[in-house]
């Protein structure tokens, strides 16, 4: 059984001041957890109920496993439908980004993401394209957010995520920059090379000011109705297959 001192803790981790207080974030459901598992993180301990018991003999045997009951899961789950397995990870210590890495692939920038959602799926997608980096500012939602970090579906185990001040990066690098903007030229028109780094803007504000000054090439989605704007993560995802369609030619 997990003491009520343990069980607080777990419960705190929903918030991010606590996540950086104890250096651990939480990661539900049993896919999820064998990704993190396979990937770079460290796990500190993963919790789990006695009906998966048996699926947790083909994780690897280095963890440390802790059965614990559906109460408990109820409990520090940050779900309304909780899965049979938690893991509580440690946060990674990320170096400082380094901009030759960047260089011979494409890399996302994302200025001011405030949706959850919105963060973790531009993650999938991301992963999904092949695209292991991605760029924060400062203000974007936390990536170790539990809404995020479910939104991923481990995903955010193969994505290195840096928060830096993005007007020194876009300074710092000679890659071409590409933003998304309403008066940009048109994206099916546009040939995007084989390097550069994908800038996206906050959800109702689009790129800021600052950084929109740093773009070297403005695009646009052209479109047909009469909506104001795509989705940020659905323009991610049109933006990263076209980068991926010309790559293909």
């Amino acid at each position: 059984m997990l003491s009520k001192s343990n069980i607080s803790l777990l419960q705190s981790l929903q918030h991010k001041k606590f996540r950086r207080e104890h250096g651990l974030f939480l990661v539900e459901g049993y896919k999820s957890v064998s990704e993190f598992i396979d990937s770079a993180y460290q796990i500190d301990t993963i919790y789990h109920t006695a009906a998966i018991a048996p699926k947790m003999l083909k994780l690897s045997q280095k963890m440390n496993f802790q059965e614990i009951s559906s109460a408990i899961i109820e409990k520090i789950s940050a779900l309304k439908n909780p899965a049979d397995v938690i893991a509580a990870v440690k946060l990674p210590q990320w170096p400082v980004l380094n901009y030759t890495t960047l260089n011979k692939k494409f890399s996302i920038v994302l200025d001011g993401i405030q949706d959850p959602g919105n963060m973790g799926t531009i993650i999938r997608t991301a992963d999904w394209f092949g695209i292991t980096d991605i760029i924060c500012s400062e203000d974007c939602v936390e990536v170790y957010n539990p809404k995020v970090v479910q939104a991923t579906m481990g995903s955010l185990s193969r994505i290195n995520v840096h928060y830096v001040d993005l007007t020194q990066v876009l300074t710092g690098t000679k890659l071409p920059v590409y933003g998304a903007l309403l008066d940009g030229a048109n994206i099916y028109n546009t040939d995007f090379g084989t390097e550069g780094l994908l800038v996206m803007g906050n959800e109702g504000k689009g790129l800021s000011e600052k950084v929109k000054q740093l773009v070297t090439k403005a695009v646009t989605i052209p479109g047909r109705g009469n909506t104001e704007s795509l989705n940020v993560a659905i323009a991610t995802a049109i933006f990263c297959s076209e980068i991926n369609r010309n790559k293909l030619k």
